[in-house]
Protein backbone atom coordinates (compact mmCIF):
# COMPACT_ATOMS: atom_id res chain seq x y z
CA UNK A 1 0.00 0.00 0.00
CA UNK A 2 1.26 3.34 -1.05
CA UNK A 3 2.24 5.87 1.69
CA UNK A 4 0.06 8.91 1.54
CA UNK A 5 1.02 10.58 4.81
CA UNK A 6 3.18 13.79 4.16
CA UNK A 7 6.10 12.11 6.29
CA UNK A 8 9.35 12.41 4.24
CA UNK A 9 7.80 14.06 0.74
CA UNK A 10 8.75 16.53 -1.57
CA UNK A 11 6.22 19.63 -2.09
CA UNK A 12 6.10 22.02 -4.83
CA UNK A 13 3.55 24.70 -4.59
CA UNK A 14 3.47 27.55 -7.78
CA UNK A 15 2.57 31.07 -5.78
CA UNK A 16 3.95 29.33 -2.94
CA UNK A 17 5.62 32.12 -1.28
CA UNK A 18 2.14 34.56 0.38
CA UNK A 19 -1.66 33.94 0.92
CA UNK A 20 -3.05 30.94 0.34
CA UNK A 21 -0.12 29.31 -1.35
CA UNK A 22 2.40 30.45 1.69
CA UNK A 23 -0.07 28.64 4.14
CA UNK A 24 0.02 25.69 2.45
CA UNK A 25 3.74 25.51 2.50
CA UNK A 26 4.22 26.08 6.48
CA UNK A 27 0.85 23.81 6.99
CA UNK A 28 2.62 20.43 4.90
CA UNK A 29 6.09 21.33 6.96
CA UNK A 30 4.27 21.18 10.18
CA UNK A 31 2.12 17.88 8.40
CA UNK A 32 6.10 16.47 8.08
CA UNK A 33 7.12 17.38 5.22
CA UNK A 34 10.63 16.70 4.07
CA UNK A 35 10.79 19.55 1.67
CA UNK A 36 9.07 22.49 0.09
CA UNK A 37 9.94 24.11 -2.80
CA UNK A 38 8.57 27.86 -2.80
CA UNK A 39 7.46 29.29 -6.70
CA UNK A 40 7.32 32.87 -6.91
CA UNK A 41 6.78 35.23 -9.97
CA UNK A 42 8.61 38.13 -10.07
CA UNK A 43 10.73 40.04 -8.09
CA UNK A 44 8.07 41.94 -6.17
CA UNK A 45 7.12 38.79 -4.32
CA UNK A 46 10.90 37.38 -3.54
CA UNK A 47 10.84 38.49 -0.03
CA UNK A 48 7.42 37.23 0.96
CA UNK A 49 9.00 33.72 -0.75
CA UNK A 50 11.89 34.18 1.20
CA UNK A 51 9.92 34.62 4.73
CA UNK A 52 8.28 31.51 4.21
CA UNK A 53 10.96 29.14 3.30
CA UNK A 54 12.84 30.76 6.64
CA UNK A 55 9.11 29.69 8.44
CA UNK A 56 9.26 26.54 7.05
CA UNK A 57 13.20 25.57 7.94
CA UNK A 58 12.25 27.21 11.12
CA UNK A 59 9.76 24.40 11.36
CA UNK A 60 12.25 21.32 10.13
CA UNK A 61 11.31 21.17 6.39
CA UNK A 62 14.05 22.19 3.97
CA UNK A 63 12.81 24.72 2.01
CA UNK A 64 13.85 26.64 -1.52
CA UNK A 65 12.93 29.59 -3.34
CA UNK A 66 12.95 29.59 -7.07
CA UNK A 67 11.57 32.36 -9.32
CA UNK A 68 9.38 31.49 -12.73
CA UNK A 69 7.28 33.09 -15.31
CA UNK A 70 4.83 29.97 -15.51
CA UNK A 71 3.12 31.23 -18.59
CA UNK A 72 6.56 29.22 -20.82
CA UNK A 73 7.11 25.85 -20.91
CA UNK A 74 11.04 26.36 -20.78
CA UNK A 75 10.30 28.36 -17.26
CA UNK A 76 8.20 25.57 -16.09
CA UNK A 77 10.20 22.44 -17.19
CA UNK A 78 12.67 24.06 -15.44
CA UNK A 79 11.14 24.72 -11.79
CA UNK A 80 10.44 21.09 -11.93
CA UNK A 81 14.00 20.41 -13.21
CA UNK A 82 15.57 22.71 -10.06
CA UNK A 83 13.62 21.23 -7.14
CA UNK A 84 14.15 17.37 -8.62
CA UNK A 85 17.63 18.02 -9.17
CA UNK A 86 17.93 20.00 -5.41
CA UNK A 87 15.62 17.17 -3.35
CA UNK A 88 15.60 14.32 -5.86
CA UNK A 89 11.87 14.02 -6.38
CA UNK A 90 8.32 16.08 -6.17
CA UNK A 91 5.65 14.00 -4.78
CA UNK A 92 3.10 16.61 -4.42
CA UNK A 93 2.72 19.44 -6.89
CA UNK A 94 0.04 22.60 -6.23
CA UNK A 95 -0.62 25.09 -8.27
CA UNK A 96 -1.98 28.56 -6.52
CA UNK A 97 -1.38 31.02 -9.29
CA UNK A 98 -3.89 32.97 -10.50
CA UNK A 99 -5.22 36.47 -11.41
CA UNK A 100 -8.49 38.26 -11.51
CA UNK A 101 -9.97 40.75 -13.68
CA UNK A 102 -13.59 42.19 -13.17
CA UNK A 103 -14.36 43.97 -15.72
CA UNK A 104 -17.47 44.12 -18.84
CA UNK A 105 -16.71 41.76 -21.59
CA UNK A 106 -17.03 44.92 -24.02
CA UNK A 107 -14.26 46.55 -21.77
CA UNK A 108 -11.74 43.80 -21.98
CA UNK A 109 -8.73 44.72 -24.39
CA UNK A 110 -7.37 41.72 -26.39
CA UNK A 111 -4.03 42.71 -24.40
CA UNK A 112 -6.45 42.09 -20.64
CA UNK A 113 -7.30 38.68 -22.36
CA UNK A 114 -3.90 37.88 -23.19
CA UNK A 115 -2.85 38.24 -19.83
CA UNK A 116 -5.24 36.75 -18.11
CA UNK A 117 -5.19 33.54 -20.44
CA UNK A 118 -1.98 33.34 -20.04
CA UNK A 119 -2.11 33.44 -15.98
CA UNK A 120 -5.19 31.50 -15.21
CA UNK A 121 -5.82 29.29 -18.65
CA UNK A 122 -2.01 28.30 -20.02
CA UNK A 123 -0.05 28.14 -16.38
CA UNK A 124 -2.22 25.63 -15.74
CA UNK A 125 -1.88 23.28 -18.61
CA UNK A 126 1.60 23.46 -18.67
CA UNK A 127 1.54 22.78 -14.91
CA UNK A 128 -0.20 20.13 -15.07
CA UNK A 129 1.45 18.96 -18.06
CA UNK A 130 5.09 19.11 -16.24
CA UNK A 131 3.34 17.44 -13.16
CA UNK A 132 2.76 14.40 -15.14
CA UNK A 133 6.05 14.09 -15.99
CA UNK A 134 7.97 14.81 -13.14
CA UNK A 135 5.81 13.80 -10.29
CA UNK A 136 6.51 10.47 -8.51
CA UNK A 137 4.14 7.30 -8.66
CA UNK A 138 1.41 8.16 -6.22
CA UNK A 139 1.76 11.95 -5.79
CA UNK A 140 -0.79 14.25 -6.29
CA UNK A 141 -1.72 17.26 -8.60
CA UNK A 142 -3.96 20.04 -6.93
CA UNK A 143 -4.88 22.99 -9.35
CA UNK A 144 -6.51 26.17 -7.79
CA UNK A 145 -9.60 26.80 -10.10
CA UNK A 146 -12.80 29.10 -8.38
CA UNK A 147 -15.98 29.20 -7.32
CA UNK A 148 -16.94 31.40 -9.86
CA UNK A 149 -17.54 28.29 -12.25
CA UNK A 150 -20.84 27.47 -10.42
CA UNK A 151 -22.09 30.85 -10.97
CA UNK A 152 -24.32 32.78 -13.41
CA UNK A 153 -22.44 36.61 -13.22
CA UNK A 154 -21.25 38.89 -15.51
CA UNK A 155 -18.09 40.59 -15.66
CA UNK A 156 -15.79 37.53 -14.71
CA UNK A 157 -15.82 36.59 -18.51
CA UNK A 158 -12.29 36.50 -18.64
CA UNK A 159 -11.55 35.27 -14.94
CA UNK A 160 -13.80 32.88 -15.15
CA UNK A 161 -13.77 31.84 -19.05
CA UNK A 162 -9.50 31.50 -18.21
CA UNK A 163 -10.24 29.39 -15.31
CA UNK A 164 -12.63 27.07 -16.85
CA UNK A 165 -10.45 24.60 -18.63
CA UNK A 166 -8.12 23.70 -15.37
CA UNK A 167 -12.08 21.45 -14.96
CA UNK A 168 -10.80 19.54 -17.82
CA UNK A 169 -7.35 19.68 -17.41
CA UNK A 170 -8.00 17.79 -14.38
CA UNK A 171 -10.18 15.25 -15.26
CA UNK A 172 -8.13 14.68 -18.51
CA UNK A 173 -4.93 14.57 -16.04
CA UNK A 174 -6.67 12.19 -13.58
CA UNK A 175 -7.49 9.38 -16.21
CA UNK A 176 -3.89 9.93 -18.14
CA UNK A 177 -1.90 9.86 -14.50
CA UNK A 178 -4.30 7.63 -12.99
CA UNK A 179 -2.19 4.38 -13.86
CA UNK A 180 1.01 5.39 -11.85
CA UNK A 181 -1.57 5.82 -8.95
CA UNK A 182 -1.59 9.74 -9.21
CA UNK A 183 -4.76 11.56 -7.65
CA UNK A 184 -5.23 14.97 -9.89
CA UNK A 185 -8.22 17.58 -8.46
CA UNK A 186 -8.84 21.20 -8.07
CA UNK A 187 -10.33 23.31 -5.49
CA UNK A 188 -12.52 26.03 -5.92
CA UNK A 189 -12.48 28.36 -3.12
CA UNK A 190 -14.85 31.16 -2.42
CA UNK A 191 -13.68 34.67 -2.60
CA UNK A 192 -11.10 34.94 -0.17
CA UNK A 193 -10.08 37.48 2.49
CA UNK A 194 -6.48 38.12 0.97
CA UNK A 195 -5.21 41.24 -1.06
CA UNK A 196 -5.81 38.81 -4.18
CA UNK A 197 -9.53 40.05 -3.76
CA UNK A 198 -9.95 43.29 -2.59
CA UNK A 199 -8.57 45.35 -5.51
CA UNK A 200 -10.81 43.73 -8.30
CA UNK A 201 -14.36 45.27 -6.18
CA UNK A 202 -15.54 48.25 -5.43
CA UNK A 203 -17.24 48.65 -1.97
CA UNK A 204 -20.66 47.46 -3.04
CA UNK A 205 -19.38 44.52 -4.70
CA UNK A 206 -17.29 43.41 -1.52
CA UNK A 207 -20.14 43.74 0.74
CA UNK A 208 -22.34 41.65 -1.39
CA UNK A 209 -19.56 38.91 -1.25
CA UNK A 210 -19.82 38.97 2.13
CA UNK A 211 -23.71 38.23 2.68
CA UNK A 212 -23.87 35.96 -0.68
CA UNK A 213 -22.68 32.71 0.91
CA UNK A 214 -24.69 30.37 2.74
CA UNK A 215 -22.69 30.21 5.97
CA UNK A 216 -21.47 34.08 5.91
CA UNK A 217 -23.04 34.72 9.30
CA UNK A 218 -20.80 32.48 10.62
CA UNK A 219 -17.13 33.92 9.15
CA UNK A 220 -15.17 36.58 10.58
CA UNK A 221 -15.69 38.29 7.38
CA UNK A 222 -18.33 36.67 5.51
CA UNK A 223 -15.59 35.75 2.84
CA UNK A 224 -13.72 31.91 2.23
CA UNK A 225 -10.54 32.36 4.81
CA UNK A 226 -7.35 30.64 3.19
CA UNK A 227 -7.18 28.85 7.33
CA UNK A 228 -10.70 27.74 5.51
CA UNK A 229 -9.27 26.00 2.05
CA UNK A 230 -5.71 24.21 3.69
CA UNK A 231 -7.18 21.54 5.22
CA UNK A 232 -9.19 20.59 2.17
CA UNK A 233 -6.02 20.79 0.02
CA UNK A 234 -4.15 18.71 3.07
CA UNK A 235 -6.87 16.35 3.21
CA UNK A 236 -6.82 15.54 -1.01
CA UNK A 237 -2.46 15.49 -0.34
CA UNK A 238 -2.80 12.98 1.78
CA UNK A 239 -5.76 10.62 2.85
CA UNK A 240 -7.96 12.12 0.33
CA UNK A 241 -5.81 10.41 -2.29
CA UNK A 242 -8.70 8.48 -3.94
CA UNK A 243 -10.56 12.01 -5.03
CA UNK A 244 -9.67 12.21 -8.40
CA UNK A 245 -10.53 14.08 -11.32
CA UNK A 246 -12.95 16.44 -9.43
CA UNK A 247 -13.08 19.90 -8.84
CA UNK A 248 -13.91 21.08 -5.30
CA UNK A 249 -15.59 23.94 -4.49
CA UNK A 250 -14.76 25.86 -0.94
CA UNK A 251 -17.16 28.52 -0.41
CA UNK A 252 -19.30 28.32 2.61
CA UNK A 253 -22.43 27.89 -0.08
CA UNK A 254 -20.97 30.88 -1.78
CA UNK A 255 -22.53 28.95 -4.72
CA UNK A 256 -22.53 25.21 -6.13
CA UNK A 257 -22.84 22.77 -8.82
Amino acid sequence: MANHSLQGKVVLIAGGGKNLGGLIAWDFAAQGAKAVVVHYHSDSSKAQADATVAAVQALGAEALALQANLATGAATEQLFADARARFGQIDVAINTVGKVLKKPIVEITETEFDDMNAVNNKTAFLFLREAGKQVADHGKVITLASSLLGAFTPFYAAYAGNKAPVEHYTRAAAKEFGARGISVTAVGPGPMDTPFFYPAEGPEAVAYHKTAAALSAFSPTGLTHIEDVVPFIRHLATDGWWITGQTILINGGYTTK
